[in-house]
């Protein structure tokens, strides 16, 4: 699980689905992303970075540096 998304998002009171929403996505494709089910592609971190306002390494750096 992306631990620092999740945090984020939950910080902000979004749920998964308005999560989904925001991004134009499914609820289950924003489900596996924020799991680790689903590779992450580099355009939508910029659009889940874009949403809290931050850049893409500061919630996804550390959970995909290995």
């Amino acid at each position: 699980m992306n631990s620092k998304l999740k945090e984020l998002r939950t910080s902000k009171n979004y749920t998964s689905r308005v999560m989904a929403k925001k991004l134009e996505i499914s609820l289950s494709f924003y489900s596996q992303i924020e799991n680790k089910q689903r590779r992450l592609s580099y355009e939508m971190a910029v659009k889940i970075a874009h949403i809290f306002k931050t850049k893409p390494d500061k919630i996804f750096y550390n959970e995909y540096q290995s």
